[in-house]
């Protein structure tokens, strides 16, 4: 007998879907991360169009499980699996935030969080959002000067950067930073986006060009009206959270301090943000 047509289908996935980096996107409603005969059991998808994924222990690949969703559920033996394999799992929801990360933890060492919990006494935490942000302001001078030719914003943006280093507190880089912010997006402003063809008769003018980084509907980068800024409070939803697994990593507590340093960078350029590494800098200055 013959399934009536109305009726949805999970097809299992035999080749696994997960890309080279080994990365797993699940989205959609009714999401399902649980445990099947010992291998982990992943469900997805919107309406008819759902799959159903099987990974087991060994030769599964996967290095990180990213759920984009708000509607489902993971059981505490699919958690206990991504655990015990060292796979972070990161659950987003579609207006740019990180509501859940976990991931590998280092041991704690003692040392290291007092350095970090006196951060903003020792002085550390000063250096470290001094070269944060001055490293975010040259990323966002290239940006503006060799790709959207925008010489006088790079000038400007440059000009600010050399301010950093007369800055003695952290009010002073963040005020530094906004002003930078704000002369690099205005060159994003009349930036053209294009779509295909097909779909420009359907498209709103404001989609037409990148436009404000501010909102109109919340007076920042938040709920955006456009998909180039959707798009942008995506990436820097990615950042959140694989800075929090990097700040783990290495034995940082990501909760102590860590708000200011990500905030400050709420602005910055994608391509300048994913190489900036919380593993790599921050502890530096901790440890030495």
């Amino acid at each position: 007998m013959t399934a009536p047509p109305n009726l949805s289908h999970s097809s299992t996935i035999r080749k696994s879907p997960i890309d080279r980096s080994g990365v797993l996107a699940v989205t959609g409603f009714g999401i399902k991360i649980r445990m099947q005969a010992g291998h982990l059991e992943i469900e997805d998808g919107i309406g008819p169009e759902r799959r159903k994924i099987r990974l087991a222990r060994v030769d599964h690949g996967l290095k990180r499980l990213v759920c984009i969703s708000e509607d489902g559920f993971a059981t505490f033996g699919a958690l206990k699996w991504l655990s015990d394999l060292g796979v972070p799992f990161v659950m987003l929801n579609r207006k740019g935030k990180a509501l859940f990360v976990t991931g590998p933890t280092a041991p704690s060492d003692v040392r290291l969080r007092r350095a970090q919990a006196l951060a903003h006494t020792s002085g550390a935490a000063l250096r470290i959002a001094r070269e944060l942000i001055d490293k975010k302001l040259a990323g966002q001078a290239q940006v503006a000067g060799h790709t959207l030719f925008a010489v006088a914003c790079a000038e400007e943006i440059n000009r600010y950067r050399s301010d950093l280093a007369e800055t003695e507190t952290l009010e002073r880089i963040l005020l530094v930073e906004s002003c930078a912010a704000a002369v690099y997006w205005s060159a994003w402003r009349t930036l053209p986006i294009t779509f295909p063809r097909k779909d420009e008769s359907r498209l709103p003018a404001h989609w037409r060009v990148f436009g404000a980084r501010d909102s109109p509907l919340t007076g920042s980068p938040r709920a955006a009206v456009n998909p180039p800024n959707a798009m942008l409070n995506f990436l820097y939803c990615l950042l959140e959270s694989e800075s929090r697994l990097a700040a783990t990593a290495v034995g940082l507590d990501p909760s102590s301090g860590y708000s200011t340093w990500i905030r400050s960078l709420a602005t910055a350029s994608p391509a300048t943000l994913w190489k900036l590494s919380a593993g790599r800098l921050i502890p530096s200055y901790f440890s030495g």
